[in-house]
């Protein structure tokens, strides 16, 4: 059957390495460093958390109804090409984003130290400069009094100690303010000298404390007796508000867009291949093309880093940094698109499997096992998504550049790659259970040693652990799937593990971890999810061994048994094994 162009198993192979390869490149471009372009364009964490989760919930709730829709009425080619099509337009869209700083330039590559309130998010205009505080106003300031929306605290014109008193305790609350904002050096650089400049220039100064969005903010203004100044001020916040909620309506919508197109992609592939592949009876043959996914997306992240880097400055003047991640990804899409032609997809429908998912779930809610493994799932997608959203942030902060950021990504993939081959023993020698425990422990001291870094560079050494909390994890959570689900459900359990489950969890995560982030700082999101982690992890132990330990039958070495165990003679179907076998099981089921 293999001889047939339709059934031609090796090259249907090659052309599905190839494709996933290129998609793996093509999620690399974007992806990672999607939270740091909306950092960019000067959103604060819950409006990125915000964004990022509604991008997570739609994988979990969109991507098995549209693999479903896209099955029953055979249009899974059109798919695959419409969607590679549609993301070439939808990424594009996110370029026309306007950031919040209209006047916004690659201040990178033209040498400037000036940052703006996109980035950090940190503003300076003029007489102005916007700081994130996240105390419920300045302590250690004089009285207030209030013009008009703007509530300020006057210094009174002095000169010798007094003064210079005053402009020290100033300059010490707003180093404090930036320091628990977690911004970097430069932006400490720039408010203080903008608040000296000021200081030397009008002999005396005032501070607003007003807010901008999500985010309370510390408002220098100029002399005391330019209030018109500090009205035009106040304006001009009121104005960066409107531009900021604009920004954010405009992000959700385009990001909406390119989700309900790019999010389904990867399921509708992965189901074509199998049933192609099943059919002919290979579908063992598609366990190891997942690799070529990971080997894209290792190479992509390192390499278009690399290549942004350096030709960002030569293609891109103005606008937020970012923008040729977005023509990088396109670029990529049209790649993999002209691939997607030759993408096996059968061109039959499948008998019986429409109903797959609600049998999966109905089966699940009878295992008290698959239930704690799913309620395990959930919780790695929440603390999950604190990583993939804000761990940038944090190397950023310390002045990390985008190449180092995709290394430390490759680090982690490239590791569960090198790992995989020692998968069968390592799930032998310490079981299923405790490769789990082991990953759910890995997985917390990565999060542990996050809120510790102390350089752009701190973040490699953790990385490799990703092996482990990543791959190895999810190892042993598909091996105890297959171990307790029936034949042929095992695939649909897998996929609510790490569809609707992982990326529910990875939805709440980016919804709450946003706001975490804006009340306390990042070093506090990374010890409470560890906190959480290591409570469950705890919790898993201690009820495990007080489950029913039941075991699904093993076929092959009964069918290996059948020779010497049963004989010609024996009468009616209670002396076969092989029935005895399927009934009890199937008793079991409906149980």
């Amino acid at each position: 059957m293999s001889s047939s162009p339709q059934w031609d198993v090796p090259r249907a192979l090659v052309v599905a390495r190839l494709f996933y390869l290129v998609c793996g490149v093509r999620d690399a471009c974007v992806t990672p460093f999607l939270t740091l372009y909306l950092r960019q364009l000067g959103l604060a964490a819950p409006w990125v958390g915000v964004l990022m989760g509604t991008k997570h919930l739609i994988a979990a709730c969109w991507v098995p109804l549209c693999a479903f829709l896209v099955k029953r009425y055979q249009k899974r080619r059109m798919f695959l090409t419409g969607s590679l099509l549609g993301s070439v337009g939808a990424s594009l869209l996110m370029v026309l984003v306007p950031p919040v700083d209209r006047n916004l330039g690659n201040h990178f590559c033209n040498g400037s130290s000036r940052m703006s309130a996109t980035v950090l998010p940190l503003g300076v205009t003029r007489t102005v400069a916007i700081i994130s505080a996240q105390d419920s106003g300045p302590p250690s300031l004089p009285s207030r009094r209030h013009t008009g929306a703007l509530e300020t605290s006057g210094f009174p014109n002095g000169s010798g100690k007094n003064q210079q008193a005053t402009f020290s305790d100033l300059q010490d609350y707003l180093v404090g303010s930036i320091e628990r904002a977690r911004t970097t050096h430069q932006a400490l650089h720039l408010v203080t000298s903008a608040v000296k400049d000021n200081y030397s220039r009008e002999g005396a100064f005032e501070v607003g404390y007003v807010t901008l969005g999500f985010l309370p903010v510390v408002v220098a203004l100029g002399s005391t007796v330019n209030l018109s100044m500090a009205q035009e001020d106040v304006q001009a916040v009121d104005l960066s508000l409107k531009e900021l909620q604009w920004t954010f309506i405009l992000s959700l919508g385009f990001m909406v867009f390119w989700e309900l197109l790019t999010a389904p992609l990867e399921q509708v592939a992965d189901d074509s291949l199998y049933e192609y592949l099943d059919f002919v009876d290979a579908a063992d043959r598609n366990k190891g093309l997942w690799m070529w996914r990971l080997l894209g997306v290792s190479a992509g992240v390192c390499g278009i880093a690399a290549l942004v880097e350096h030709l960002e400055c030569i293609l891109m003047t103005s606008g937020p940094r970012g923008v040729m991640d977005f023509y990088s990804y396109s670029l990529v899409s049209t790649l993999a698109l002209a691939v997607s032609i030759a993408f096996p997809v059968p061109i039959y429908q499948q008998q019986g499997s429409s109903y797959k998912t609600i049998k999966a779930l109905s089966f699940m809610r009878g295992d008290p096992r698959l239930i704690l493994l799913a309620l395990t799932a959930f919780w790695i997608g929440v603390v999950a998504s604190t990583v993939q959203n804000f761990l940038f942030w944090l190397m950023q902060d310390h002045g990390s550049s985008e190449l180092v950021m995709g290394f430390s990504v490759a680090l982690s993939l490239l590791g569960e790659i090198l790992l995989h081959p020692f998968r069968t023993s390592m799930l032998r020698k310490l079981s299923k259970v405790g490769v789990v425990a082991l990953g759910l422990g890995c997985l917390a001291a990565q999060l542990l040693y996050y809120s510790f870094l102390w350089s752009w560079w701190s973040v490699l050494p953790v990385q490799i652990l990703g092996a482990i909390s990543n791959g190895a994890l999810w190892w042993a959570m598909r091996a105890s799937i297959e171990n307790r689900a029936t034949s042929g459900m095992d695939r649909s359990l897998s996929t609510i593990f790490q569809g609707h489950l992982y990326e529910g969890g990875c939805s709440v995560g980016s919804f709450v971890g946003g706001f975490v982030v804006m009340r306390f700082s990042l070093a506090v999101l990374y010890q409470a999810c560890c906190m959480v982690l290591l409570l469950w992890l705890a919790l898993f132990l201690s009820i495990q061994p007080r489950l029913p330990q039941e075991r699904k039958t093993n076929y092959s070495k009964l069918l290996a048994m059948g020779g010497s165990d049963t004989s010609d003679s024996e009468q009616g179907s209670e002396r076969d094994w092989l029935v005895k076998a399927m009934r009890d099981e199937h008793v079991n089921w409906k149980a």
